[in-house]
């Protein structure tokens, strides 16, 4: 092999190669390390409405550390999702020294379950409780289930001028809805939207004058339904 001056060239250019590669990637770490790449701004794209200046500011503290190039952006983004009322947020270097955030709040729907809240995705979360909003019942994994039904029955109730004050998926997924007048629908477990469109349809005809007094309405009949004045029997 050593009398091979083809092969020994080949060994040596080989290794030559691999030296300057090394000195290369040596060399471009050293320089993404040095205090003239230091991150200096953290932008946001909008300011939040629920969360706090103080609680990004520490998660900034705690959680971006290292040069414009050696930042850890999927840390940054994941301290920035454990705040309450952050949905989700993307997290950008922005030319010379600083970093982009976008953060992207949840939106109140509902209250679920007594415990926690819903937002328009229909995704549970955990935050403080906010007033004036409606009760969604349900069961482990059926929030986004309750909050499209929501929806379609708002839209279905709007010749009543009523609103749902609470929604209910019972265990045996069965759904109930609560009124802010008070009255409650039994809706059954199948064609609830269409049970309701029947029943706003004649409404006018037949519980608009005593509607205040109507405590529960059961529509789970095939033609008709059967109103509970307060003190009947249920």
């Amino acid at each position: 092999m050593w009398d091979n001056h083809s092969l020994l060239r080949a060994i040596a250019n080989l290794l030559f190669g691999v030296s300057v590669v090394l000195v290369l990637v040596s060399a471009v770490r050293y320089v993404l390390r040095l205090p003239e790449f230091p991150l200096n701004t953290v932008e946001l794209v909008a300011a939040p409405q629920r969360v706090s200046e103080e609680a990004l500011q520490k998660v900034v503290r705690e959680q971006v550390s290292g040069n414009f190039f050696t930042v850890d952006l999927e840390r940054a983004r994941q301290g920035f999702e454990t705040l309450p009322w952050v949905r989700k947020v993307s997290v950008r270097r922005k030319f010379p020294w600083g970093l982009k955030v976008d953060v992207e709040e949840h939106v109140a729907l509902a209250r679920w379950n007594k415990t926690a809240l819903v937002n328009t995705h229909g995704e549970v979360f955990v935050a403080q409780t906010v007033d004036m909003l409606p009760d969604f019942i349900g069961q482990p994994e059926s929030a986004l289930q309750v909050t499209k039904l929501y929806g379609e029955l708002s839209e279905t109730l709007l010749p009543m001028q009523q609103r749902i004050s609470q929604i209910s998926l019972s265990p045996r997924f069965a759904w109930q809805v609560k009124l802010d007048s008070g009255m409650v629908l039994e809706l059954g477990r199948e064609e609830m939207q269409a049970r309701l469109a029947r029943f706003v349809k004649v409404y006018p005809y037949s519980l608009a004058v005593s509607a205040q007094t109507v405590r529960r309405v059961d529509l789970r009949y095939r033609n008709g339904f059967s109103a509970y004045m307060p003190g009947s029997e249920v």
